[in-house]
């Protein structure tokens, strides 16, 4: 099972590896064989949220930004009994819905840190809805303001602090709550069987994260950059947003713990359905 980690030991840890010109990692996982391999293979922080349950049962990420099921309970039953107790020495980071009025954060903090979790991100999030809706929430105080005051007590709790932002505005809020590390998002994840068809195109996603990431610089140029969703999908995409922006790393959800997974078992299956029948063999009676 792995150790919760300190802040300042993960901070440490992720530093190191840029330090080296290695590209970070996070991983999201949705059960712990996903976990598992991802550790075994060298990833450095380990993402538990409700839409990997949703992803690793056949169903759309976007079911994670939907109210079916508890998002924070899914995350720390994930968490405690399938992810953090078959992990060994990599930091569990937990997705909080910080929206969430029914539920004190605190107390779920103090939960958190008794099933292992190392850190904290907002997911679900608000950031990603606009329109009428993002104005009716945001003006019943269930907006993303809720989400900032979450991160910010996580940091005082001496967690380790993540934040996906879809705006500029939206990620120097976070900065200004003591974030640790702002992940670009480009939106629902492109490929695979229940992927976006509607992706926005790879330039785009350039664009956005820039304008996140260059307004994350000028105020806090201490901050861990990362890039996520949209069309960003495949290695090559991850290593391109991080040359075309600067960004140290990329968080893979659908792209390792979906989309490959989509296709290994479609080939095995095809694979054993198509293996040779032998000509039926005679037994002999004493």
């Amino acid at each position: 099972m792995s150790r919760r980690f300190k802040r300042a030991e993960v901070l440490a840890r992720l530093s190191s590896q840029i330090a080296a010109k290695q590209s970070l990692l996070v991983v999201g996982a949705g059960n712990g064989l996903v976990a598992r391999c991802a550790e075994d293979a060298g990833a450095d922080l380990i993402v538990v949220y409700n839409s990997g349950y949703f992803r690793l049962n056949g169903h759309p990420s976007m079911l994670g930004n939907l109210p079916i099921g508890n998002a924070n309970e899914i995350m720390l039953e994930l968490g405690g009994r399938s992810v953090i107790p078959v992990t060994r020495d990599v930091p569990v980071i937990g997705g909080v819905y910080g929206v969430d009025p029914t539920r004190d954060m605190g107390l779920l903090f103090e939960d958190m840190r008794r099933a292992g979790f190392s850190g904290v991100i907002n997911f679900p999030t608000v950031g990603r809805i606009d329109g009428q809706y993002r104005l009716d929430l945001e003006a019943t105080g269930l907006g993303f303001g809720r989400e900032v005051e979450m991160v910010r007590r996580a940091r005082a709790d001496d967690m380790l602090t993540m934040s996906y932002v879809y705006k500029p505005e939206d990620a120097l809020r976070m900065v200004d709550a003591g974030c640790d590390i702002i992940v670009g998002h480009c939106g629902l994840t492109a490929g695979g069987d229940v992927g976006s068809t509607n992706a926005m195109a790879l330039e785009k996603a350039f664009d956005v994260l820039n304008g996140i990431f260059d307004a994350v610089r000028k105020v806090a140029p201490e901050v861990i950059l990362l890039s996520h969703g949209g069309p960003l999908s495949s290695i090559a995409d991850a290593e391109l947003a991080n040359v075309r922006t600067g960004a140290v790393g990329f968080v893979a959800a659908s792209s390792i713990e979906r989309i490959p997974i989509e296709q290994a078992l479609k080939d095995a299956c095809r694979g054993f359905k198509g293996i040779k029948v032998g000509e039926a063999r005679a037994h002999s009676r004493v």
